[in-house]
């Protein structure tokens, strides 16, 4: 649960095929090497050598074909699928995006009840082929509501399709594109498949300045037939946010493979750097920010990895992964940025080299926060639960940690997208009181003021029409929910107890900043300040300890790791 190392690390909590995937990813990698890969980011090399790759191991078919659709050595596990996100994301941004937009491609594919697709799906996996997720458009972008892509009724019984996409990842070379459109005549909502190859379909241009491809696409009276159709109605809108549901898990563990590999590189580089007749390291504030970095990106991926759990265990009668899913998209993302911030105040002007692993690191980390929604629309979802997390607990089993090598049928069968609202979740308290350290103390302080807040000061109308506001209080939830979650897993894995008190440490600061936010508002009430400014705590400094888990945990990682050149 630590930090990945791919030359240490031996997988052996994967199967022994899944294990043999990860590390013949490893090895494709590692043979490479760092030079070749930094080249072909700066010439926007295409990934034919990496999807050949792909092909001839069968990496997409084994991990993206469900079981049943598969020839019964595929399944659907979200546990390994984490594993090589953040393998992806160590090695390489643009890696994982053809990836992840193959994921979103595939979504309303396995969701589909047209068995035949499914069957053409599973052999273009076979083949080595990619996927794209046609739903945003240049004028609306994810506003789905919007869509003007039109589907068009023919006296044959057959369709046309017209319209354009934008920003669609792999639209240059998808195999099949699953594209969102409403019907010309009843304006319901369909999903359909088309080819990236077809003379109907025109890839205007690359929208960004990427090796990657992200398209804009047009569709010039394109013919469909029902065997292109994927669903229809509200299905075809269940599909997409389901979809998106599925796909927003992946940012968060690509986030913490770029910062697990920078900050080897930017450790690596700062224990050899005298400055003063000192190491850069032996530097108070270096010490600090190092600190930061580690503990925070084991936060994110001790997170990441019980959202996981939530999603694999996941049913009808428990669908609490819909407040965790969109917190590994947006808290972990935005975490990896402040990662990504300490260790750049670290190595300096050093982060701007080209030959650096970090130079790409400080660019791609930007992306994921902006991905699949903003930070603002994904907060917005995250405050429908924000009510029941805190005054209506639910009663569910412990879940434990879910490794197990299985298909997660339902994330193709999450049924429909409503009630949002009503979803339960277990009490917060049980695990906060379940483990008894200094700034866990404080933190529950914090919360337990929060709860307050929301009873005797809560938002006024205006403040709800203020979405900054919403921000700040959506940040705070947020932080309770982190929190909890980081607990659990931190049990389940046997995480020191200093270093668990050192990540909550950083929670109780940011915890103060936010809550600082909320109290400088021009729009805050009497009540309102005065709850925040007792929200406000410093964390509980102890000496021994940071000095402990520093040089156990942090510094220890020294030449651990290195890319091969």
């Amino acid at each position: 649960m630590i930090l990945l190392n791919p030359k240490a690390d031996k997988f052996e909590h994967l199967d022994e095929d899944s294990r043999k995937i990860i590390l013949k990813t490893i090895n494709w990698f590692e043979a490479r090497g760092k030079k070749q890969l930094k080249k072909d980011d700066h010439d926007r090399t295409w990934h034919t050598d990496f999807l050949k790759f792909v092909k001839e191991e069968k990496v997409f078919a084994t991990l993206l074909t469900p079981q049943k659709e598969g020839d019964g050595t595929t399944r659907w596990d979200t546990n390994r699928i984490c594993q090589f996100n953040e393998i992806l994301g160590f090695y390489g941004l643009t890696f994982w995006y053809v990836w992840q937009v193959s994921i979103l491609g595939l979504g309303p594919i396995w969701m589909s009840e047209n068995k035949s697709i499914k069957e053409k799906t599973a052999q273009l996996l076979r083949d080595g082929e990619i996927f794209a997720f046609g739903l945003s458009e240049k004028a609306h972008g994810a506003d789905i509501y919007s869509s003007s892509m039109l589907l068009i009724p023919q006296v044959d019984k057959s369709y046309l399709a017209k319209g354009s996409k934008y920003y669609i990842g792999n639209a240059n070379k998808a195999a099949l594109v699953s594209t969102f459109a409403k019907m010309s005549d009843t304006e319901d909502y369909v999903f359909f498949a088309v080819n990236s190859q077809h003379e109907k379909y025109t890839c205007v241009k690359n929208t960004i300045n990427s090796r990657n491809y992200v398209a804009e696409y047009n569709l010039d009276n394109y013919p469909i037939c029902e065997e292109d159709i994927l669903h229809k109605g509200p299905k075809a809108w269940d599909a997409a946010l389901n979809t998106i549901n599925v796909g927003k898990f992946n940012l968060g563990w690509a986030s913490i493979g770029i910062c697990t590999h920078a900050f080897y590189e930017a450790l690596n580089h700062a224990a050899k750097r005298n400055l003063f007749n000192h190491y850069v390291t032996d530097f108070t504030h270096i010490k600090e920010l190092f600190m930061s970095a580690y503990c925070r990106t084991v936060a994110m991926k001790l997170f990441a990895k019980r959202g996981a759990d939530y999603m694999r265990s996941a049913s009808s009668e428990d669908r609490r992964y819909l407040l965790f899913v969109p917190m590994v998209k947006m808290k972990v993302t935005v975490e990896g940025e402040e990662v990504i911030n300490n260790l750049w105040d670290i190595i300096a002007a050093k982060g701007f080299e080209k030959d650096m692993y970090f130079e790409s690191a400080v660019r791609d980390i930007r992306a994921l926060p902006k991905l699949e929604g903003t930070v603002h629309v994904n907060m917005a979802l995250i405050l429908k639960f924000m009510k029941n997390y805190f005054f209506a607990p639910g009663k569910f089993p412990t879940i434990p940690s879910m490794t197990e090598a299985k298909n997660d049928d339902f994330l193709f069968d999450q049924g429909p997208t409503k009630g949002l609202g009503k979803i339960k979740f277990h009490d917060y308290k049980k695990v906060y009181n379940s483990i008894d350290l200094p700034n866990i103390k404080i933190f529950k302080k914090q919360i337990a003021l929060l709860k307050l807040f929301l009873m005797i000061a809560a938002p006024s109308s205006v403040q709800k029409k203020d979405f900054d506001f919403l921000l700040n209080l959506g940040q705070l939830f947020t932080l309770v929910v982190y929190g909890q979650l980081i607990i659990e897993n931190s049990k389940l894995n046997d995480i020191d107890n200093k270093l668990l008190d050192q990540i909550f440490s950083f929670l109780v600061s940011d915890f103060s900043k936010y809550a600082l936010n909320i109290h400088n508002k021009s729009t805050s009430t009497y009540k309102q300040r005065v709850l925040c400014k007792q929200m406000m705590k410093k964390p509980n400094v102890n000496e021994e300890q940071f000095n402990e888990v520093l040089e156990k945990y942090v510094y220890s990682q020294e030449d651990t790791y290195e890319m091969n050149e």
